[in-house]
């Protein structure tokens, strides 16, 4: 189905709600062990039926038996699910904590196991500001450049992946809003410190759009919220009410609802 290609597409970050819940295509998981005889292909399928389905607790305890694994396929998929599980309402903060550096480990040996693997690129860029924000603000801003060049070797290697466009314009636009303060830490930190516009965050925002159409309402909203710092309400209206009418499949997306229809509202 759509849905289940977009979810499939996504690979975000995002996305912590589940989809539907199938109860039937009894797969085999959640067993002690791993069986020697098992195939990288058949884990992996299950896997993205898994995370297609919303299944984030079973996707995680199918993963993480392979946390082993020399297969780069594997691992970034385990890096995904684990912080995906962080994410969750029912994880706890010791839990959610030892997740996200579980899941920059898995991302960062998927690397070393293929360097040429999109997303185990993206995942370790995304997983790397996860664990910034357990370690201070100096840490997140002091790696915020290595995140930008992962993010951007994953497009090299995989143009069309809108997700990974979109995180670059969430880079660019949290350095064009970054407050004075954090702004003198950056100083502190580079000599020449990372910066952005709210121009070059929209030029990404759109490319993702281009890539996959209404592929996240999070691109929507944050469409919407650029054209307001840039002054055009007209642009801004009709990006907020995309947002706002996105059909919620997620726990994300009905936060998007809400904040699109309060910043309609506030307009």
């Amino acid at each position: 189905t759509q849905v289940l290609r977009k979810s499939l597409q996504r690979g975000l970050v995002l996305s912590t709600g589940s989809f539907l819940v199938y109860e039937a295509h009894k797969l085999i998981f959640g067993f002690a062990e791993v069986h020697a005889s098992f195939k990288v292909e058949d884990v992996i399928e299950q896997a993205d039926y898994l995370y297609g389905s919303g299944e984030t607790e079973k996707l995680y305890r199918l993963l993480v038996q392979h946390k082993n694994s020399d297969d780069a396929e594997l691992l970034w998929r385990l890096a995904r699910a684990s912080r995906d599980l962080a994410q969750l309402s029912s994880t706890s903060a010791e839990e959610k904590k030892q997740l996200t550096y579980d899941s920059l480990e898995y991302a960062k040996k998927a690397l070393e196991k293929n360097e040429s693997n999109s997303a185990a690129h993206k995942w370790y860029g995304i997983c790397l500001s996860d664990v910034g924000d357990y370690e201070g603000i100096k840490t997140k801003i002091g790696n915020a450049i290595v995140i930008k060049e992962h993010f951007q070797r994953a497009i090299e290697l995989n143009p069309k992946d809108a997700t990974t466009i979109h995180l670059i314009g969430i880079w660019c636009y949290s350095f064009a809003e970054m407050p004075w303060y954090q702004r003198k830490i950056a100083a502190t930190l580079f000599a020449t410190p990372p910066t952005s516009t709210f121009q070059e965050a929209l030029r990404y925002f759109h490319m993702a759009e281009e890539a996959d159409p209404n592929f996240y309402s999070k691109n929507l909203l944050f469409l919407g919220k650029t054209y307001l710092k840039l002054n055009n309400k007209k642009m801004a209206l009709l990006w907020l009410s995309k947002a706002k009418e996105y059909p919620a499949q997620t726990e994300e997306d009905k936060q998007v609802q809400k904040e699109a229809l309060e910043l309609l509202n506030s307009i």
